[in-house]
């Protein structure tokens, strides 16, 4: 039996910019869903609706009557909606390619599971009423989801391009490295958001139990760690010729430079709203660097790519 997308591709057939445009967009939707969820934090608004799937009762939108908080929250409802779209231009965009691409197709189902995945973590942190950690797993499982989208766009970047060689085994040592240390960031953050002042709702919401101050300074610690690798990462790259993996780590080197410094004033004027929700934009964007300089260190063959990428 034909299925849908088998149908489809013997009647349309897209270009290669469709599914960059797409990969872009699923990208941004995915930063989006994790900026959204900050302003629903820093706002108070994380019960503005305090049911899921519906908002209230057998109500899917907010009333009048429920006020200000419920409409933020119901916005950032409204986001999964353009995140499915977005995931699912790509799956269309990849499976109609007319050279095809089976890989960026298995990358863009797997960032539907996510989106899926993320609806159902999102329902069980409204139904815990905002419990730290489930509220923590669903950051997490964002970043999971911007993971996809940054690795899905990166590739599709590279489709069509000529090969050069490979990158070396001291670079890919080091990409590892700096993934990892990344990755212990964000989850680090968590901690530092969950046992601070924001807790998502003007009612009483239990914090984690760190102490706010210590728990900083080991995520400050954590992003100098990363910045050092970085450095180092960037250096070697140079001196091994390998200008892809040096390009994208000196942008990763700037982006993380000026997310330490949002996050280091936003420490000391006490957290004000738009410094923490910058600092959101800031993480996604240091993940996202992080997981280009990750794959471009363990390409098997590189490809050739504009240095304003």
């Amino acid at each position: 039996m034909t299925t849908p997308f088998a149908w489809l591709a013997q009647r349309i057939r897209l270009e290669r910019r469709s599914l960059k445009a797409a990969s872009l967009s699923a990208m941004i939707a995915a930063i989006l869903i994790i900026v959204g969820g900050g302003v629903v934090r820093v706002t108070g608004s994380g019960l503005g609706c305090p049911d899921w799937p519906t908002c209230t009762g057998g109500s899917i939108a907010p009333t009048a009557e429920m006020g200000i908080h419920a409409t933020i929250e119901f916005v950032n409802r409204l986001l999964t909606f353009v995140l499915c779209a977005a995931v699912g231009w790509v799956i269309i965009a990849a499976r109609l390619q007319r050279e095809p691409v089976p890989g960026i197709t298995r990358w863009a189902w797997f960032q539907f599971w996510l989106v899926v995945l993320n609806a159902v973590i999102g329902g069980i942190t409204v139904w815990v009423k905002l419990n730290p950690y489930v509220v923590a797993a669903h950051f997490l499982a964002a970043t999971l989801l911007l993971t996809a989208a940054a690795a899905t766009w990166d590739k599709v970047q590279n489709l069509g391009f000529a090969s050069e060689a490979a990158s070396t085994d001291s670079l890919k040592s080091m990409g590892t490295w700096l993934v990892a240390i990344s990755a212990l960031l964000v989850i680090i953050g968590t901690g530092v958001t969950g046992s601070g002042p924001h807790a998502g709702d003007s009612a009483e919401v239990p914090r984690m139990g760190f102490d706010w101050l210590q728990i900083t300074i080991v995520h400050a610690a954590a992003a100098v760690g990363a910045l050092v690798v970085a450095l180092v990462l960037w250096h070697q790259a140079r001196q091994q010729q390998v200008p892809v993996v040096a390009h994208k780590a000196k942008l990763f080197i700037w982006v993380l430079a000026g997310q330490g410094l949002i996050g280091v004033v936003q420490a000391v004027t006490s957290l004000p709203e738009l410094l923490v929700v910058a600092h959101l934009v800031g993480s996604a964007l240091v993940w996202i660097g992080a997981v280009r300089v990750g794959l471009a260190s363990h390409a098997t063959a590189r490809g050739i790519q504009p240095q304003n990428s």
